[in-house]
Parts: C-alpha cells; structure tokens; sequence
C-alpha cells in the first residue's frame, strides 16, 4: 500500500515521475527557532515518530581492527562504533512524524534538518570525513553548502554545562579562527566606531549580512566595548544599533525582551538539542531501520557522551526511549513467519510492502497521506534523503504491523485498528535493534541479548604453508564465499560465516587440499585453553600414576 497524494483518501500509490509537489520541510539554523513550537505541536499529537540519520562516515578506517566481524560480540561491536561515532559527525537527520487521522488514516509530516556543531563554546569541535561516504552522500544530491552554511548547532549535556559556566562567568567566545569570520567582525566594529561619534541620542544604523553566530557574537562584542549603544536583531541577517544614554541602556539590559539574554545564547547554541529534549519528554515510540549508529550518535551528540561500558548504553537509550522499533528487525522476522521475500535495504521491504497482496483476507491497510510540503515524497523515490528515508521507515513499521496483526488474527482484525493495537502485533520486536554480522541478531534495549544462530564455525588446519596469514587465508577463500577470519594457533585459523551454503562448499571443496585441511570446529578438540587443560591434566595423571607406582615398589 503506497502513500496517498496530499489530501487524498484512496488506497493507490502515486504514480512515478517528476516531482510536482515542494519539498520536504527542509529546516536549516536559519529558520529552526521558528518551527520549534509547531514541531512540539506535531510531535505531542503523534502515534509515533520515525528517523534516519546521516553521517560523515561510518567505520574509521585509520582505527586498527576497527571492521566489524561475525566474531564480535555485543559488547566488542559497541566498543569499535564508539570509537567511530566520536570520530564521525551528523550532516543531516530526517524526522517523520506520523499522526493518526480519524477513520483508518496517518497524515505524515516529513523533515530534514541539516546540522552542524555548536561553534559557540570554549572549546572547537573537531571531526572526521570519510571520503566514501561523502562521495555516496554527494551521488545522491545531498548539499553540503547548506550543510556547512546552515547547519542548525547542536550540544550535549557536557558542552551545555560548560558553556553555560563561560557565559555566567564572561569568558564565552566563539570557536571561530578562519580570516574570514574575524574580516565580517571588524568590518561591522569599524562601521560602528566610525558612525558613533557623529550620531545623536536615538540615531540607529544598520549591519548587514550577518548570519549564524555572528548576529551574536557582533552584538556583545559592541555592547561590551560601547556602554552607550544598544542591539536589536532585525532577522534578515540584519543588526540595528542605536546609540542610547548609560541609563537608557540600563533600562533596556533589564528588559525581558532582550535578544542576547544569556538564556536565549544558551537556547540558541543547543539548537536541534532542543528538538531532541522534545522528543526524550513525550517518549513516542521512536522508529528506525538498522538503527544502532543513529542511537549512538543521539546519545553522544544531543545526551551525553557515549560510555566506555555497554551495559550503561544500552540502560541510558532505554531510558530516554523507553519504545524503539527497528524496522530491519521486524522485517527480517516476516521473511520466516509471512513469506515475505527476503530483502537488502528499506527501499526494497517499502517496494515490497506497497505492491504485494501479502494480505488478501484481511482489512485493508491504513491510509498513508503525507502533508502539503512533501507531497514529493509520493511522486518520487529520495534515497538517501533523511526527510524520505523516515518517512519509509514509519510506512514500512504500519504496513509490517498491519500484516502481523491480521496474521495473528487469521483476517479477523478490526477494519481500523488502533496504533495500541499495532504496538501489541510488534510486541516481541520493541526494543530490538538490529546487529549486522555478530554474535547476536540484534540488541535488547530493555533485556538480555540473545545469541545468534549461525553456520557452524570452521578450523583451518595448515600444512607445508609457513607463515600464512589471516589476511592471506581471507584471500584464500574470498573467490568462494565471505569468511571471517581469526589466528587460533600458529598453524590454525577459525573461518566464520553467515551462510549454511558456503560452509558447505568449503568444506566439500578443500576435503582433499594438500595444505589446508578444513573441518567442522569443536571446542573440545580444537579450542587451545582445552587443550593446554588437557595436556596439564595429562602430565599430573602421569606425574600422580608415577608416585603411585614408585610409592608400591618401595612397600615392597
């Protein structure tokens, strides 16, 4: 079932083609304060809200054994992202919310927002850009320029703190050392300091192209330096300044209506943290697909800075969402209970959910309608866009859900069902995050992670090959299959997989290889601490069998 077009009641997707309709709502610093109090509106009123992230990378390549492998477990997986979370930094997050219309309908209102670090600080923010996924990003028209020119700021608890401390103390400044950002100061310090002496009480002037923290920065940098003129953004990128008397000013320092209050700096600066504090307070039930690197990068850069341990990760997330729903978990257990055909990205489960009758029998799916400003999102496919892929994400969690509900009822679910009721059809997926190649399927925010079935691991035992390597070894069998490599000893390997099918080739294939020899691993026989156990408990039988028989010769 595909969305309906804005304002539409009917059950067909749109049709394919050139965009007719605006954008997505694209916000970037420039107009994010004024779409706040809507976006708290929408949010309190949603049946829930779902999100997709982009990054400037994802797995550093310059950390050592940083690649995720089928050997890590939850824990190591955590401690490798970790690392590549607090390199790589946010360019986009796209939110989707989803409100629940009478009758059988959800109108979806879309976003993008385009973020940038919090510049106004004491200390710069430095980060990371894999060239890949800016080259991947770029294919797929993402701007950088509003990236990188209207990136709305953002902090976390510790850069708050910290910030707030400078400005109670005075000692706050701006994390800007290019020529340019100091050439836009002086030139609007030097146009006051030239007009003042000229100008009357009451006289004003106005700076112009001012953008971003330089609206701020400008007006305390001449407020402090000048007790006889006073500032008043404009928007536009414009200042006023007037030139007022030291009581008057006093006067208007204590006034509520003061821009560059402390509290307002402070509002300013944690910019999209805002939004993000939003969505911790009202707990709507938050979607994503293969979402544990958008949960990370929400806890380090709008919470707190990611832990060293795993345990407290996972206890934190589960308390600033106490609902999540990845929508790859969910689809990967309808490819067994649904016969749902077996799918590589969120783009194939939506194409697959919207034009297959999985469900003849039962009640028709709910109307998916998006708002007036993304109507494009129903005309045309956005991979890649934040905006679009969360709006995918929260119509392929109803559609799964709706399918789920009707099989658990055998086609005897309500025409229109609750959101609750979905929830319920979801139970066994809430909170279970999916794990890509590991030793667990996914992660359990609110329990204990359970372990993964995979393919029998197998031994690689070398003969007449001295020194290989787990680098060679991987190249060995990279032609035949995808295999994880780790040293058990000096001539023996472990291979992992997660396919039955090319466990069984290789072991079919190498049965008679003059120099690797290939069996099914079995912990009793091939793990070394057994076998050193074995070997120690060999030599104090043999020591013990001695002292008996030595003991017996001299009794006699």
């Amino acid at each position: 079932m595909g969305p309906a077009p804005p304002g539409s009641d009917g059950h067909a997707g749109a049709p394919a083609g050139p965009a007719r309709g605006t954008a997505a709502m694209e916000v970037g610093a420039e107009g994010f304060a004024q779409h706040l109090p809507r976006l708290r509106r929408r949010i309190l009123r949603a049946a829930f809200v779902a999100l997709d992230v982009e990054f400037t990378g994802l797995h550093s390549t310059s950390l050592q054994n940083n690649e995720p492998s089928l050997f890590d477990s939850p824990a190591e997986r955590y401690g490798k992202a970790r690392q590549s979370v607090q390199r790589f930094t946010l360019v986009q997050l796209g939110l989707a919310i989803f409100s629940k219309e009478n009758s059988n309908k959800y109108v979806v209102h879309s976003y993008n927002f385009f973020l940038f670090p919090s510049t106004l600080g004491i200390k710069d923010v430095e980060f990371t850009l894999s060239a890949s996924s800016i080259q991947f990003l770029s294919h797929y028209g993402f701007d950088y320029n509003k990236f990188l020119k209207d990136g709305i700021p953002y902090m976390n608890e510790v850069q708050e703190k910290i910030l707030r401390q400078h400005l109670l103390a005075g000692t706050w400044k701006v994390c800007s050392t290019s020529n340019a950002d100091r050439d836009v100061l002086k030139k609007a310090i030097d146009e006051v300091t030239t007009w003042i002496g000229a100008a009357k009480e009451e006289d004003t002037m106005v700076l112009q192209d001012l953008s971003g923290y330089h609206m701020i920065e400008v007006q305390l940098v001449l407020r402090q330096a000048l007790e006889n003129v006073w500032t008043e953004p404009l928007g536009d990128k414009k200042v006023m300044v007037k030139k007022v008397s030291p009581e008057h000013r006093q006067l208007l320092e204590n006034s509520s209506y003061d821009r560059c209050q402390k509290k307002l700096i402070l509002l300013s600066a944690r910019g999209f943290t805002n939004l993000f504090q939003i969505l911790v307070k009202v707990k709507k039930p938050l979607v994503g697909h293969n979402m544990l690197m958008d949960l990370m990068h929400l806890h380090d850069k709008f919470y707190r800075p990611l832990p060293e341990s795993y345990e407290e990760f996972k206890r934190n997330i589960h308390n600033l969402f106490p609902v999540i729903i990845d929508t790859k978990t969910v689809t990967k257990s309808m490819q067994k209970k649904c016969l749902f055909p077996r799918v590589s990205s969120l783009v194939e489960a939506y194409a697959v959910l919207c034009s297959s009758n999985l469900n003849p029998k039962g009640p028709p799916c709910p109307v998916i309608a998006l708002a007036s400003g993304c109507s494009r999102y129903a005309e045309k496919k956005f991979p890649h866009e934040a905006g679009y892929d969360a709006f995918l994400c929260g119509s392929v969690l109803l559609m799964s859900a709706h399918l789920l509900l009707c099989r658990s009822t055998d086609g005897a679910a309500e025409a229109e069902p609750s959101f609750s009721r979905y929830l319920a059809a979801l139970a066994e997926h809430v909170n279970k995050v999916n794990f890509i190649r590991g030793g667990v399927s996914s992660i359990n925010f609110s329990g204990e992670d359970s372990p993964s079935r995979h393919p029998p691991a197998l031994v690689v035992h070398v003969r007449g090959w001295p020194g290989l390597t787990e680098g060679q070894i991987y190249q060995e069998f990279k032609a035949r299959c995808c295999f994880d490599v780790r040293r058990l000893s000096k001539n023996q390997f472990i291979l992992l997989s997660n396919k039955y099918k090319q466990v069984r080739h290789v072991l079919r294939d190498y049965r008679h290889h003059p120099h690797l020899q290939v069996s099914v691993y079995r912990h009793w026989r091939h793990s070394p601490s057994v076998n050193c156990l074995l070997q120690i408990s060999g030599i104090v039988a043999l020591w013990s069998l001695l002292a008996f028989m030595l003991g017996g010769t001299r009794s006699c």
